[in-house]
Formats: C-alpha cells, sequence, structure tokens
C-alpha cells in the first residue's frame, strides 16, 4: 500500500486570477480580530484590508497556495512611508503588511512558506533588515515572528487611534 503524499505549499506573486480569493483569504483570517475593534472601526479596517489588494504603494503580493487552492498571502513594501504613508518612521527597508492563512490552513507551514519567500527574496537583493508592525491582541502571530528571530524595535511603532502598532525588526 503506498502512501499519499501531498503537495508541498507552492508560494508565487500575485496574478489577477487569484485576486478575490486573496481578499477573501484576508478577510477570513483577519475575521477573529473583529471583537478588538469598535464597530465602525471595524468596518473601516476591514475595508482597508480588502482594499489592500489594489494598493498601488505595495511592492509585491505573494500567495501561497495547496493544489491550486490559495491559502495564504503577504504583501511586502519597500519603505514605512510606502506601507504606512508615515515618512516620520524613517524605514527605509522591505516591510511586511497582512500577512494572512486561511483559519482551516493554519498550522500547516503557509505562514512560514510566506515569510521564509520574504526574508530569502530580501537577502538576495541584499537588504540588511525587514520589518513588520502587529498589535498586541495578535498573540499567535507575536510567537511565530519571535520563532523566526524578529526583534521589537520600539523606537519604530506608532498608533492609529487607539491601537498601538508594535515594530519588530529581523536583521538579515
Amino acid at each position: 500500500m503506498s502512501k499519499l503524499i501531498s503537495n508541498p505549499v507552492s508560494v508565487n506573486e500575485l496574478v489577477r486570477e487569484d485576486m478575490e480569493n486573496v481578499r477573501r483569504v484576508l478577510i477570513e483570517s483577519y475575521q477573529q480580530y473583529e471583537s478588538y475593534f469598535p464597530p465602525q472601526a471595524w468596518e473601516d479596517y476591514l475595508k482597508r484590508i480588502v482594499s489592500s489588494i489594489d494598493n498601488p504603494n505595495v511592492d509585491k503580493i505573494l500567495v501561497a497556495k495547496l493544489d491550486q487552492e490559495v491559502l495564504g498571502t503577504l504583501q511586502l513594501f519597500q519603505s514605512g512611508e510606502k506601507a504606512y504613508a508615515i515618512p516620520e518612521l524613517k524605514i527605509e527597508a522591505p516591510i511586511i503588511r497582512l500577512l494572512g492563512v486561511h483559519p482551516r490552513a493554519r498550522g500547516r507551514g503557509v505562514g512560514h512558506a510566506l515569510l521564509n519567500t520574504v526574508i530569502h527574496d530580501a537577502k538576495a537583493l541584499g537588504e540588511s533588515s525587514i520589518y513588520l508592525h502587529i498589535t498586541d491582541f495578535m498573540h499567535h502571530a507575536i510567537k511565530i515572528y519571535e520563532k523566526l528571530g524578529f526583534k521589537r524595535e520600539v523606537s519604530k511603532d506608532f498608533s492609529r487611534g487607539n491601537i498601538v502598532s508594535k515594530c519588530y525588526r529581523l536583521d538579515l
């Protein structure tokens, strides 16, 4: 009797045919945070997430798939100004935003595959570090980032409303 071997997760840049599936994955992966927002703030956040696919400042959107099914996504920006329209952050290095993994795909290496691809690409381009921002209520994601070697960079934190976005940096 032969064992069934599942296909590995593949990571590629976003293609037009996957745009709506990526939007769906983002919505479903971030839905778990709804209770941390007042209703109107959640609606505004959700609109920003949905429209992020069309953001002209995004450098690259990666998509993780298994057997052609979109399971996760990640956005990469070239700087703090492009990522957040906050030039005062003075981050002139790649910034990861909106890493999302569909709830039923969690624990299957999808997030790691996306992050490893971005880290590999940044190293290949000669970047010395890569950044991301995250909020305290994203506990599980923080643990993943710390496990990969991301360290707090308090001087690059910022707030929108009453939500603090904490900065993490990975030296490459």
